[in-house]
């Protein structure tokens, strides 16, 4: 029997998603992805706005796709076999970008990616001056994805931020067209109340992903309520590194002022914590294993 692919693994989540969805938390680099699934994450986002975050720039399309792909295969080396969402943008060029993108993706082993009908370079969605491409545009996109797509490859997943740009009416009609294009899972961005969410739940049965980027105020509706109304995946792609600038930021501040972090002492993760994060002692243990191996080996000759 085959063994699952990524895809699979994915499928298999959100068709146990029937009351609750699947819940994938934005990480942005290795430790992050392993402290998600130490905490029981199932499947991860590699959030292309944390991503940039944390390369020092912004979510307005500056990195490219090589430096997106590195980033994304150390959280996929970390995921310990959760299923990664990844956020490919809007291809990271022309058509034939967007086939090499698909292709480059799909050999690191993500479960899915995302693209998006904004024009490139995008910007987040959550800011002013956000533009789609034509519809005919995008459709071009999802065909160079599908044909580039190997068999058993990632899940394609069409997003389109037409709601901020052109009215919530305009999105659905838009994603009718993408899921008609062969897209695997609907993403619109910006439902932020509960009317918008039962809107793009005519898009059923296709499954809905859904950004939980207000989740700190937040979701408009229950989890359960969500999952009725098709929605399979939930992404948080900001709170964790939201929380990560704040921590880290109070830590840099008290070091400063007082030359140690006795100020902020009880907020710091034991030492042992932080080492058993990354598995030092199992690579420790491992080393040494080989080390007594290659010496026995030696002996015996």
């Amino acid at each position: 029997m085959a063994e699952a692919t990524p895809a699979d693994r994915l499928r298999a989540l959100m068709a146990a998603a029937a009351d609750r969805p699947v819940l994938a938390p934005g990480v942005w680099d290795g430790l992050s992805a392993r402290l998600a699934v130490a905490a029981g994450a199932g499947a991860l986002h590699a959030s292309g706005g944390a991503i940039a975050r944390a390369a020092g720039l912004p979510d307005l399309g500056i990195l490219g796709q090589a430096e997106m792909e590195q980033r994304i295969g150390e959280i996929i080396d970390t995921a310990d076999g959760a299923p990664v969402i990844a956020d490919a943008d809007t291809g990271y060029g022309g058509l034939l970008n967007v086939a090499h993108t698909m292709r480059r993706l799909a050999r690191l082993g993500v479960a899915a990616l995302h693209l998006e009908d904004q024009p490139f370079p995008k910007r987040c969605g959550l800011f002013d001056g956000v533009q789609v491409v034509p519809t005919a545009e995008m459709l071009g996109r999802l065909a160079a994805a599908r044909d580039a797509r190997p068999e058993g490859g990632p899940l394609l997943i069409a997003r389109t931020d037409a709601a901020k740009a052109e009215g919530l009416p305009a999105a659905v009609a838009r994603m009718r067209a993408y899921v008609a294009a062969g897209a695997d899972i609907a993403f619109v961005e910006g439902l932020e109340d509960a009317a918008a969410l039962q809107a793009a739940a005519a898009l059923a049965p296709t499954p809905l992903l859904f950004n939980a980027s207000m989740s700190a105020t937040g979701l408009p509706l229950p989890l359960g309520s969500l999952a009725r109304l098709g929605v399979r995946i939930v992404i948080y792609p900001g709170d964790a590194q939201r929380a990560a600038i704040a921590a880290m930021s109070g830590v840099f501040r008290a070091v400063l002022q007082a030359g140690d972090s006795v100020a902020v002492a009880a907020s710091l993760a034991p030492a042992r914590v932080r080492d058993d994060a990354v598995r030092t002692a199992t690579l420790m243990e491992a080393e040494a294993r080989w080390a007594a191996a290659g010496a026995a080996a030696g002996t015996g000759r």
